[in-house]
């Protein structure tokens, strides 16, 4: 990177490191770390959730009003420039003296953006790190800030002729250990998981990631659709507790937004599958192909809004890969792009 020292390359790399121990949610996961002129870490800081300190004020109040003065902050977010539940980071910076930033992505925000202009303009050295690693590490969160909802993924497995399961309705298992395992994994880097009424009636999931030798994340899950979820369901003793969502999708996405989800699972059957389909709301489908035949009228979709050849909705592929027996498919959507 072109006018980074090796110490604030090594820095940033670090920097990411803590950003990932604060909490996904309504703010970006951020991190910080101070250096002195020599290169030598001073201090290092993480944002660890909503109304608290934001990663470079963490990581300055670690040091004593003359530590700080002179040194070189290493962000992975650009230094907001408004007051919120807090103040303003590049003041903050300001303030300490600290006499050069390092950020990676640009703030997109309207009122808080403007941080390294501030910066520049009191004499503070700023430059700019690899835009697409820190772009990386906040990408749901940046997707939040440009949409105004979760980033939302559907999940199917389903067999070569395209059923999700058999004439009789029974789908358990159409995919091996090696497919299940990675669904779980996927479950896990979401921060809520969805399911129709009817899938919950029919297959009574429990919607938790389980992943050998881990404690993985588990994701909020999430209903939609009119009829209860009985009382003995096994969703009523999910770790997360539970929420459900009417059939508005745009608007029950906004709201996921508004409480910190960022990325949303969807995996409850053809049904709740083809209406995010249906409603262009499916940026990434991620399916799971079984080799064996299956016939009948358990189709993996329904109607997803094509009515001529002109409608298909055309996808890029984005990963194909072995699973066991299976292949997973990975593509985004046209807008997604």
């Amino acid at each position: 990177m072109a006018g980074i020292s090796l110490a604030e390359q090594a820095a940033m790399a670090r920097a990411r490191e803590l950003a990932l121990r604060g909490p996904r949610g309504v703010n970006p996961q951020v991190g910080a770390v101070l250096l002195a002129p020599d290169g030598a870490v001073l201090a290092e800081g993480w944002h660890r959730g909503a109304g608290t300190p934001h990663a470079e004020v963490d990581a300055l109040s670690r040091l004593s009003p003359a530590q700080a003065r002179g040194a070189t902050a290493v962000v992975t977010l650009e230094p907001c420039n408004h007051t919120g539940r807090t103040g303003p980071c590049a003041e903050a910076l300001l303030a300490a003296g600290v006499a050069r930033v390092v950020h990676a992505s640009a703030d997109p925000g309207d009122a808080s953006s403007g941080g390294a202009e501030r910066l520049r303009a009191a004499g503070v050295d700023v430059a700019r790190a690899d835009e697409a690693e820190g772009d990386a590490l906040i990408a749901d969160w940046l997707f939040v800030q440009r949409t105004g909802r979760p980033r939302v993924t559907v999940k199917w497995a389903q067999s070569l002729d395209g059923r999700a399961a058999a004439a009789d309705g029974t789908s358990r298992w159409i995919t091996g250990p090696e497919a299940r395992a990675h669904v779980h994994r996927e479950r896990a880097a979401h921060d809520a998981i969805a399911v129709g009424t009817g899938t919950v009636l029919a297959d009574d999931p429990q919607l938790t990631a389980r992943i050998d030798g881990e404690d993985p994340p588990q994701p909020l899950p999430v209903v939609f659709g009119d009829r209860p979820v009985p009382e003995a369901a096994a969703l009523r003793r999910h770790p997360r507790g539970l929420r459900t969502a009417t059939r508005d999708l745009e608007r029950e996405l906004l709201a996921l937004a508004a409480d910190g989800i960022q990325a949303l699972y969807v995996e409850g059957g053809p049904t709740l599958a083809s209406a995010f389909l249906r409603a262009g709301l499916a940026d990434r489908l991620t399916v799971y192909l079984a080799p064996t035949l299956l016939g009948g009228p358990r189709t993996a979709l329904d109607d997803i809004g094509v009515g001529t050849i002109d409608e298909q909705r055309r996808l890029t592929v984005t990963r194909l890969e072995q699973l066991g027996r299976d292949l997973l498919v990975e593509a985004t959507t046209e807008k997604e792009r």
